[in-house]
């Protein structure tokens, strides 16, 4: 990649990769169990640390905790385009 690209030349190219990767995958749940079997193993790590609880009260927890997670992921994001909608003040 060139040293002087844009941000938006290097979201560019990381777009188009992305659609090409995904043209030659006919089944996306199936590429992307693996990541998601790691994920969940390391939540469940966070949240039944000693392994005491029962399967489906940890199966419970590491939903809460995913949900949990994306929410954050989603409310930083909203603040950060608020912040550069408004000109980048805090």
């Amino acid at each position: 990649m060139p040293a002087d690209s844009t941000p938006a030349e290097r979201s560019l190219r990381a777009r188009a990769a992305a659609h090409a990767r995904w043209a030659r995958c006919p089944n996306r749940t199936e590429a992307t169990a693996a990541a998601r079997a790691a994920r969940d193993s390391r939540i469940e790590d966070r949240v039944d640390p000693d392994g005491v609880m029962s399967p489906q009260d940890r199966a419970r927890a590491v939903e809460n905790y995913r949900r949990a997670h994306m929410t954050r992921m989603a409310l930083r994001s909203a603040q950060a385009r608020r912040r550069r909608r408004d000109g980048g003040a805090a």
